[in-house]
């Protein structure tokens, strides 16, 4: 099986989301370390555009997305499982929340608590990705508001903390899961980023002592990799990921339509075009070929993405 390569950087914290999965399966994996903000043009000539953070990359296949990654990761490291219950598909869609709603809020929280402080072009560029167009009147919102969003984000740390009150060592029970990752990271950003964020945090005890375990869990075992290696190895290799697409396809999508794909939402990014390859209710993939990387495969969620045909 070809290795893990994982574009990231240390401060993210949607990145650290997977780093925590990694630990979970105590997987070997190569670190390619990106810029925190664009141009990232090693990272883009793999996805065809796509900035965010993290990209893992498996051979000439590209992963976009937290969420596509571990779909990807749960598929291929099966043992041990990111779903040790019976509760998969709720699971998956409590994830949609974490990711989603309580995501934005930290960030909100994170970059109003800044105020002026912020470097103005992680200010301009961070804004325009979570706030839309009006981000400037969306970060001086923030700042009016931060007890409001404080509050916002305390309700489900609540909710948290009463769910670990039985003395449990992860939120489903003894083995850690994918949602322990996708709660953790949020928790993580507050502590790191925000100078509120460990007095906030003080006030729950069991949230903390889950906190400590996940901590413990690691990030696997990585080794350092640049970005030209990379590209060197998707060159190197073939796209291996399936092609066909799942019955009841809402958008009438076919094997080798020409599509783009975006984030939907207006974060101000460019959207990834390219043929498809693979679509089911969880995934988009789409082949695309250049000079540089030879032929990949870049795959996304479908859910909290547009595909449009072309």
């Amino acid at each position: 099986m070809t290795e893990i390569v994982f574009h990231n950087y240390p401060q993210s914290p949607v990145a650290e989301k997977v780093r925590v999965a990694f630990g979970i399966n105590n997987l070997s994996w190569r670190d390619v370390e990106i810029p925190r903000l664009p141009p990232k043009p090693l990272l883009t000539a793999l996805t065809g555009g796509y900035r965010r953070t993290p990209v893992m990359q498996i051979g000439a296949d590209i992963y976009c997305d937290s969420q596509c990654i571990l779909h990807e990761l749960d598929r291929r490291y099966p043992t041990p499982t990111f779903m040790p219950t019976d509760e998969r598909g709720l699971m998956w869609c409590l994830s949609r929340y974490t990711d989603g709603e309580m995501f934005t809020l930290t960030v909100k929280l994170i970059l109003g608590s800044a105020g002026d402080s912020l470097p103005e072009d992680f200010a301009e560029d961070r804004g325009r990705l979570y706030l839309g167009e009006d981000w400037v009147e969306g970060l001086k919102n923030a700042n009016a508001r931060l007890p409001h969003l404080v509050a916002q984000l305390r309700a489900p740390l609540t909710w948290v903390n009463t769910h670990l009150k039985d003395g449990r060592s992860f939120l489903l029970g003894s083995n850690p899961a994918a949602i322990d990752a996708q709660i953790y990271y949020a928790v993580w950003f507050i502590r790191g980023r925000w100078s509120g964020g460990p007095a906030m945090l003080s006030e729950f005890s069991d949230l903390l002592r889950w906190e400590e375990n996940v901590k413990a869990l690691g990030h696997g075992t990585s080794l350092a990799m640049s970005g030209e290696e990379a590209i060197a190895l998707a060159k190197a290799n073939m796209p291996s990921s399936e092609v066909g697409v799942a019955p009841n396809e809402p958008q009438g999508l076919s094997v080798g339509m020409t599509v783009s794909v975006s984030p939907d939402l207006d974060g101000g990014e460019q959207p990834v075009e390219g043929k498809v390859r693979f679509a089911n209710a969880y995934t988009i993939a789409i082949e695309r070929s250049s000079e540089e990387t030879g032929d990949v495969c870049v795959h996304f969620p479908r859910a909290g993405y547009c595909v449009t045909p072309r």
